[in-house]
């Protein structure tokens, strides 16, 4: 890399690549209501229930964002009562990799605030909780 040249840019970039996916997943709950997914909830109730200091017009704004974004998808179940379910996208589903980076720095560089112990955690002993 030259001096000047700013990482992860190649020539006929419009926007950098690191600031659309911020963009993307970096409005707060955003990446728990990824991991929840991830982890097959598909129904409003369940993130209020599970995402401490979520409310539902947070929750609502940040489903209808995704769904615009291509993360997720909304399914509508004509039934009484009507029941909506969400499920991620293949666009969605791709993101479970940074994910996973993010849990490995954090159990790395950030035990302290993730583990009672405060004892980091390597690659190895918390790689059964990225499968």
């Amino acid at each position: 890399m030259q001096p000047g040249e700013i990482m992860y840019s190649v020539e006929g970039m419009k926007n950098c690549p690191l600031d659309i996916t911020s963009r993307l997943i970096g409005k707060k709950f955003t990446v728990l209501i990824l991991r929840n997914m991830m982890s097959n909830q598909t129904r409003f109730n369940q993130f209020i229930e599970s995402i401490e200091g979520i409310n539902p017009k947070t929750l609502s704004t940040r489903l209808k964002e995704m769904e615009k974004n291509g993360l997720i998808r909304r399914k509508i179940y004509h039934e009484t009562p009507i029941r909506i379910e969400y499920y991620l996208t293949e666009k969605g589903i791709e993101l479970k990799s940074i994910l996973d980076q993010m849990v490995i720095f954090s159990t790395r560089y950030c035990a302290n605030d993730v583990f009672k112990d405060g004892k980091p955690r390597t690659y190895n002993e918390i790689s059964k909780i990225l499968s």
